[in-house]
């Protein structure tokens, strides 16, 4: 990856379709509750673009991206994208494309072990959370021997925080629970492991002082910006990104539901200070990625 011809760096992109061929019942019926979530067509039939025609997106944009899949088989019934298809087709991409895993912390010491391998073979840089549907609290020591390995082996979490599209408007949500994803059991995890990057995804309505609190407080706490138009962001949360956490914010779109063209667009609008755009945009991401 050449950092110097890139425009930025989009830490929060999604890998969607294919995953193990025809979707599964139900599916449809998710994608459409999350296409009317974030107001586009994403989640039609054929509309959800594979990872590598995600990788010609970005490359045309000349921006970088961290993918990951999201291993929530055990709540939603949904098979997960292998680990091992994105980080390959990842590789084959390597000049714009960053890959990220997930497992579900329910898979214990075999998911442990996955992990280990994932970056030692698969040159796997971070792993996703998505506590609300993979239904667990963040701070559940059931989940430390997954964060242990990933600590060990000097990768980066990134957790979903506030609320979420997935299961918006469905009968029960899904059975998504939003309590899972309050930034504030994130806590308790930057505390047991100091030395682990932890990345707060989106803006974390409706916790979004508690988001800002942890990362001031713990050094290995960062916050992504995804999932939102920049123009819907709370003011304290433009004040932060302007000054106490300027260096620990990064660009994240949460495509295919926001593209970077709109959220780039969107983003010159709400009076971020020049010298900070550079920060967000590529230079924060790319110290936290070893990029630099």
């Amino acid at each position: 990856m050449k950092l110097d011809e890139l425009l930025a760096i989009d830490i929060h992109t999604h890998a969607e379709e294919p995953c193990c061929g025809p979707r599964d019942d139900g599916y449809d019926e998710f994608q459409a509750g999350m296409a009317a979530y974030f107001r586009n067509p994403a989640g039609a039939k054929g509309m959800l673009p594979t990872v590598q025609e995600t990788a010609d997106y970005y490359r045309e944009r000349k921006i970088g991206c961290v993918i990951f899949p999201v291993d929530a088989e055990r709540e939603t019934g949904f098979r997960r994208y292998k680990n091992e298809e994105v980080a390959e087709i990842a590789a084959a991409n390597s000049d714009i494309m960053i890959p990220f895993a997930s497992i579900d912390p329910a898979k214990g010491k075999a998911g442990a072990r996955e992990a280990r391998r994932l970056v030692r073979d698969f040159g796997i840089k971070g792993f996703k959370f998505h506590p609300t549907m993979q239904g667990f609290y963040p701070n559940d020591r059931s989940a430390y021997v997954l964060y242990e390995a990933i600590a060990e082996e000097g990768a980066i979490t990134l957790f979903h925080t506030g609320q979420t599209g997935v299961g918006s408007g469905m009968r029960g949500g899904m059975g998504m629970r939003l309590k899972y994803s309050n930034p504030m059991y994130l806590d308790d995890v930057a505390v047991d492991f100091p030395d682990m990057p932890i990345i707060l995804a989106h803006p974390s309505f409706p916790w979004q002082e508690e988001a800002l609190s942890v990362a001031t407080h713990k050094p290995n706490v960062y916050i992504d910006l995804s999932g939102w138009s920049p123009k819907y962001f709370p003011p304290i949360l433009v004040r932060y990104v302007n000054s106490i956490l300027k260096h620990k914010m990064l660009f994240g779109s949460d495509w295919p539901a926001i593209t970077p063209d709109r959220w780039l667009s969107d983003f010159e609008t709400i009076g971020i200070k020049d010298e900070v755009k550079p920060l967000v945009l590529k230079q924060n991401a790319a110290k936290l990625l070893k990029l630099a």
